[in-house]
């Protein structure tokens, strides 16, 4: 039940790279598919819209067409937006959301026949489903409370206007509302989280990924102090030679364990690759060194294992600045670092010096700093 609660707990702090599920869908080239799919939602709002302005179940009077018309506008703009436009950021689309989630209520309120102006409520859940797969569960928690508020208000009008107020249809339409918006649409979402976790992580370790690791690279780009440690594993291939890849798996999990024991709780830790892994965290060019070293003496005292294994580490840090390709910067710096480490014999840290992070101006061949050694 522990584990459980601390899975929902992630869940619902995942903030959600919107950014990189953008980027993901154009790498597959799927961006424009899903934005026609977006866009058709909005048409279809509309059509419904201008059949129900002809229906006689329609708004009535000049304030109820008026907020028709509103909610018609509404969704052409939805389709146009995204039909004819780059696909909006972060906070467009979340005004775009509550724009359309505020003209499907009031389109509601004011059908003269309540029983179709709950069912067309539904259309929340159409909304819905894009803050499902494109935002947070706060989020997702925020369109749900609104979503029942604006169906709750609904059934009362189907209470009051009935004729003996029918309270088990008003029911009936609120429990309806409530599978859908408060059971189905967060059940998907955490499905997808889970799956999507899954995806930016490596099944041996139980670490991130590589494309876990820019997964959060990219959130971390607009930290003040940034640092990234490169880790490779020295003589991994004689263990695997001599013992085989069974025993190499073995050493890898318990190598991540290790590193994962010995960094901050907030640290990032991925494996990017065979036996290289790396740290990403916000340490200045001090704390940096430590975690380095707590990692290499972590490495070297590992006890169980076949045959002696070190680590060759690199270290990059910037204490300043803010840009998007900054943390891959440190990253193919720290690389760089661990490259010549492991070039000295290994068992070493190697810090680039000075930081390589200059605003407006392209990166430079760093100088080393080679005063952390294993003995």
């Amino acid at each position: 039940m522990g584990d459980s609660r601390a899975t929902l707990r992630s869940w619902w702090h995942d903030p959600v790279h919107y950014r990189w599920l953008v980027r993901t869908l154009e790498s597959h080239f799927a961006l424009g598919p899903v934005k026609f799919i977006i866009g058709a939602g909005g048409a279809v709002m509309l059509l419904i819209n201008m059949l129900m302005s002809l229906s006689p179940a329609g708004p009535s009077g000049t304030v109820d067409r008026a907020i028709f018309a509103f909610a018609g506008f509404t969704a052409a703009v939805w389709t146009v937006r995204w039909w004819l436009f780059p696909w909006p950021g972060a906070l467009t689309s979340l005004v775009l959301c509550t724009w359309a989630d505020i003209a499907i209520t009031a389109s509601c309120l004011v059908d003269r026949n309540r029983v179709y102006g709950a069912l067309s409520a539904m259309l929340l859940v159409v909304t819905g489903a894009y803050i499902t797969f494109f935002h947070s569960p706060r989020a997702l928690a925020v369109h749900a409370a609104w979503s029942l508020l604006s169906i709750g208000v609904l059934a009362g009008y189907v209470v009051t206007d009935s004729v003996g107020g029918d309270v088990a249809l008003a029911a009936a339409m609120v429990l309806i509302m409530m599978a859908a918006i408060v059971v189905v649409l967060p059940g998907l979402q955490f499905c997808y989280w889970v799956l999507r976790t899954d995806v930016l992580s490596d099944p041996l370790t139980m670490l991130l990924n590589r494309r876990g690791l820019d997964y959060y690279l990219y959130r971390s780009r607009h930290r003040q102090c940034l640092s990234v440690i490169a880790l490779d594993l020295d003589r991994f291939k004689a263990v695997n030679d001599t013992f085989g890849h069974i025993v190499g798996d073995q050493v890898l999990a318990s190598t991540a364990q290790r590193l994962r024991a010995v960094v901050e709780p907030d640290a990032i830790v991925a494996r990017t690759g065979g036996e290289e892994f790396a740290v990403v965290g916000e340490l200045d060019r001090d704390g940096a060194l430590a975690t380095a070293e707590r990692l290499r003496r972590a490495v070297e005292a590992a006890a169980g294992v076949p045959v002696a294994i070190t680590a060759s580490i690199g270290v990059a840090v910037c204490e300043g600045g803010a840009d998007t390709d900054r943390p891959q910067l440190l990253l193919r710096c720290a690389d760089s670092a661990m490259y010549e480490a492991k070039q000295l014999g290994g068992n070493a840290v190697v810090l680039a010096e000075p930081p390589i992070y200059v605003p407006d101006t392209a990166p430079t061949t760093p100088r080393r700093d080679l005063s952390r050694r294993g003995k």
